[in-house]
């Protein structure tokens, strides 16, 4: 079960091997990482997509995640409403007339062609990663040269919906 792992941290050198060496000496696999600045100078954030087999293993993960040096907040966003996007560059095999045929394929995915030459054409695509695996399994005929994911990115959307959860205080009366 894939989980969507996000971490504020510090922006100091090492934070990112020290938690990706967590992850390896755990036996959690990464699909995919994703690391940048904030809105907050000196503050960054990590989206990890991570194969977890359990639920108790992603508490375990979020919990040793929180022991981490550097790392402010850990949040486990997979079944909240997000907004998750991945960005892509194939360079394709093409022909000058295959050019217009493989710009058709490209369209409807509201990708770019930013580079063209006689042998191959290169794409920019942004979306959710099954949006990008399908473009990439129309352009696999043609031939892919080269493959750069940037991995997923995420943000919880503005309203997050309510669940029902009754929390009793122990200051109720």
């Amino acid at each position: 079960m894939k989980r969507i792992i996000t971490a504020t941290v510090q922006n100091r050198s090492g934070v990112l091997n020290r938690i990706t060496g967590m992850l390896q000496r755990r036996q959690f696999n990464i699909e995919s990482i994703s690391v940048g600045e904030t809105e907050i100078p000196g503050i960054s954030k990590m989206t990890l997509v991570v194969d977890v087999s359990d639920d108790q293993k992603t508490e375990q993960l979020t919990k040793q995640l929180n022991k981490q040096i550097d790392v402010i907040k850990v949040s486990d966003i997979t079944d909240k409403a997000i907004v998750a996007r991945e960005l892509a560059l194939i360079k394709v095999a093409s022909t000058p007339q295959q050019s217009t045929e493989i710009q058709g394929l490209v369209t409807p995915f509201r990708g770019t062609v930013i580079d063209i030459s006689k042998e191959s054409i290169t794409i920019q695509v942004t979306g959710k990663p099954d949006k990008i695996d399908a473009l990439i399994a129309l352009l696999r005929p043609y031939g892919i040269k080269e493959l750069a994911r940037t991995g997923v990115t995420a943000l919880l959307r503005g309203h997050q919906p309510q669940t029902h959860v009754t929390e009793i205080s122990q200051f109720s009366v």
